[in-house]
């Protein structure tokens, strides 16, 4: 997550994947449910609720999470940018390996593992690729519409 040296102040660039995959987590349980406890995240990863607790102490002391006294977990602004962004990169790969013909179950996993190493403007470019993509089958799509005929009269 993040070493004792690291704790103070928080940076993106000082998380390590599990921490990452936990505000990623956290992040889409906010929006699916609102609020967040660390159950919640338990279900979500896979991970026992101990695994959890222990996270989520050093996500709090890094700086990306706080929480209330009704134990819900919510994102620092830090933590809600780095879950975004941690977001955006596998909904960009994602969208790439399927655009490529990877089957989406193997597409999802394989974007886990590439979203925490991809770097931004590999990321920037992909996206630039993929959204090109799309608009040349709208411009094609648009050409290929038959237009109805008029009646003559």
């Amino acid at each position: 997550m993040l070493s004792h040296e690291e704790q103070s102040g928080a940076s993106p660039e000082r998380l390590n994947r599990a921490g990452e995959d936990y505000l990623k987590a956290i992040l889409l349980l906010q929006r699916r449910n609102g609020s967040v406890r660390s159950l919640d995240i338990a279900r979500l990863l896979g991970v026992s609720k101990p695994s959890v607790s222990v996270a989520v102490k050093l996500l709090r002391e890094g700086g990306f999470l706080s929480m209330d006294e009704d134990k819900h977990i919510q994102l620092t602004d830090i933590g809600r940018e780095t879950a975004e962004a941690v977001f955006e990169k596998h909904r960009v790969l994602l969208e790439c390996l399927i655009s490529l013909g990877v089957d989406p179950y193997t597409a999802d996993k394989d974007a886990c593992r590439m979203e925490h190493i991809v770097s931004p403007e590999t990321i920037d470019r992909m996206s630039a690729f993929v959204n090109r993509g799309k608009e040349k089958c709208i411009i094609t799509r648009k050409k290929n519409t038959v237009a109805p005929r008029r009646r003559s009269s």
